[in-house]
Parts: structure tokens; sequence; C-alpha cells
């Protein structure tokens, strides 16, 4: 009579990749779970607080409002992901503009000619910041800080010298206007709703940002870069390519900015887009996207955005003093900001 020896436990821990996770853990791991929490209770205190909040055309407003500070949070949030700064996305929007304007109006060219050349110029100034980043080593902090200065002194000093005045000469009367103006600056309905031809540029954005991050080697890429350059470089991620086609994007996207303000009212002054670079870091950061880098998502940029929009919209319509909108947008990014460390913990709590 034999005995049958009784099956042997296999003792091997399984690999964590492959692992189940439940939807919650999932739902946790995600980057913008604590914007889309935050946009919920904006939304409801100002449909609580201001009458025409809950409007059709109020719905209209704000999310213009947002796409103007979206089409740029998006290219912002990748870098961010990617572990540098742009202080010169805000000044570069005007410098996109000043040059489509100038261009046409100075060689008396078609419109698209100068939204040509402002396309080449801005894409160079991306190009220019991550080149001087990569090769300097220096913080990108200090690098596009010099640019941002640098752009605002071109801005207003080529301005002045060409035109005569601190603002652009008009182009509305120019060949090709139209056509460009339908293709950054126009509106359609949609319900009875009037809705801006940017909050198209800004889905459209959030869509393809989110794909590269998700779906690609060049995601893949940003995250191991912002996780650490040289634990990626190790690997064979190409450090220098990634961070120049990043900062590339800052540009592209500063490039359509631009020509929605221009087209949208004819003349650009030289002077504007200084400052909205922090309005762009915080909507990021309030979409979850850390500041240390390897940490983010084009959606959260959306949906910070979009309280930006709310919050900005909302003062009005509750008649309060604009003057205090900064304290709420300031209350909003450390809240956000805490509110993100919570969800974070959790998650790695839950693994």
């Amino acid at each position: 009579m034999t005995a049958t020896a009784p099956p042997v436990k296999d003792e091997t821990p399984a690999d964590e990749r492959l692992l189940r996770t439940s939807p919650l853990q999932r739902l946790l791991g995600r980057p913008e779970l604590g914007s889309v929490v935050g946009a919920v209770a904006v939304f409801v205190f100002f449909a609580i607080v201001a009458d025409g909040f809950l409007r059709a055309s109020s719905f209209g407003t704000v999310l213009y409002a947002a796409s103007t500070i979206g089409i740029m949070a998006v290219p912002v949030a990748l870098l961010m992901i990617g572990g540098e700064f742009d202080l010169s996305a805000g000044v570069m929007v005007t410098s996109a503009a000043l040059i489509s304007s100038m261009f046409s109006y100075q060689m008396t060219a078609n419109v698209w000619a100068g939204v040509g050349v402002s396309l080449l110029v801005t894409l160079a100034f991306g190009v220019f910041n991550g080149v001087m980043l990569t090769r300097t080593k220096l913080p990108s902090f200090i690098i596009t800080l010099g640019t941002f200065l640098m752009l605002t002194g071109l801005n207003l000093g080529l301005t002045k010298l060409i035109s005569g005045t601190v603002s652009t000469r008009t182009i509305a009367d120019m060949e090709g206007f139209a056509s460009a103006r339908a293709l950054f600056a126009s509106q359609f309905s949609v319900g009875g709703v009037d809705i801006k031809v940017t909050v198209l540029w800004w889905f459209g954005l959030v869509a393809v940002a989110t794909w590269i991050l998700l779906r690609t080697r060049f995601g893949n890429w940003i995250f191991a870069v912002g996780g650490g350059a040289d634990a990626a470089r190790a690997v064979g991620v190409p450090v220098r390519t990634t961070k120049i086609g990043l900062y590339m994007g800052v540009a592209f996207c500063a490039w359509v900015s631009g020509q929605h303000l221009l087209f949208s009212f004819d003349v650009v002054q030289s002077g504007e887009g200084v400052g909205n670079e922090l309005i762009y870091i915080i909507a990021a950061v309030i979409g979850g996207c850390l500041i240390t880098g390897g940490y983010g998502s084009a959606i959260g940029s959306a949906v910070g955005a979009f309280i930006f929009g709310m919050t900005s919209k909302g003062i009005v319509y509750a008649e309060w003093n604009p003057d205090w909108f900064k304290f709420f947008l300031g209350a909003m990014l450390l809240l956000a900001t805490l509110l993100n460390h919570w969800v974070r913990k959790r998650a790695e709590a839950t693994r």
C-alpha cells in the first residue's frame, strides 16, 4: 500500500505587477480624484450662493474661462510630470500673438503668413528653454525666469519700436483674417448655449495629452524623467529629447492661445500675459500634479482649469467683490494640495 504525498503549496510570492486591484484601489490611485471632489464642492457651493450660476448661458461662460486656462494647463501639467517648470508660458502667449500681428501688418502679407511665422518662432522659444535646461543643468526655475524677463522686455520694446505704441495695429481688414478667426476665435451654439471654439481646442488637447501619457512610449519617458532623470537615463530613456519635447509642447499651446487672443480682439497689448504662468501651474497642481514631478494627469489639469473657471465666474454671479478672487484661488490651491496628499496616502495604504 502506497501513500500519496500531499500537494506542496507554492510559497513563491506572486508578482506584484500581476496582482488584481479593486475598483476602489484604482480610483484612489488616480491623480485627478482630489480635484474632481473639489470641483463638485465648488459647483455645489456656487449653485447655492449664486442665483445665476446654474443658467445655461452661465455654463458657456464658465467653460470659456476654463478653456483659456486649460489650453495652457495641459502642457504645463505634462511638463510638471516631467519634473520641470516654465515661468515664461504666460508672456509666451502674448509673444505669439504679437509676432502674428506685427509680421502680417508690417509685411502686408496674408494673415496666415504671420500665423505660420509665429508658430515657428514660438516653437523656437520652447526649443531654447529645453536646450538651455539640458545643456547648462541649471534649474528650470532659473532658465525660464530668464526667458520670462527677456520676452517681457522684447514684447514691450519691439512693439513700441515697430508700432510706436504699446499695442499692435488692427489687422481685421487683412486677407485671411476671417478664416483664421473661425479657427481660433469663433463660437457656435449647442442647445441655445454659446460655446467658444477654444473649448474644442481644450478638449482635443486633453484627449491627445492623455493618450500620450497612457498609451505611448513618450508618455512612459515623461513619468520616468519626472521620477528621476539619472535613473531614467540609466535605463535608456532619452532625457534630453523628452524635456525639449515637453517645452515645445508648452510653446505650441502658447501659440494656440496667442492666436485666440489676437483674433478675438484684433489688437494685442504688449504687457499682457504677465502672471498667467502661475495660474497655469496652479491649475495643474489643483489637478493632482506634484511639484516634485513623476505624478499627475492631463485630465486633472482640465479639472483644475474648470475649478478656476467656476470660481472666477461664480464670484461674479454671486455679486461678490472680485478683489477676493485671489484669496479663493490661494485657498483652493492649499486645500487641493492637502486633499491630493491625503488621497495618495490612502492609495498607498490600500496596496
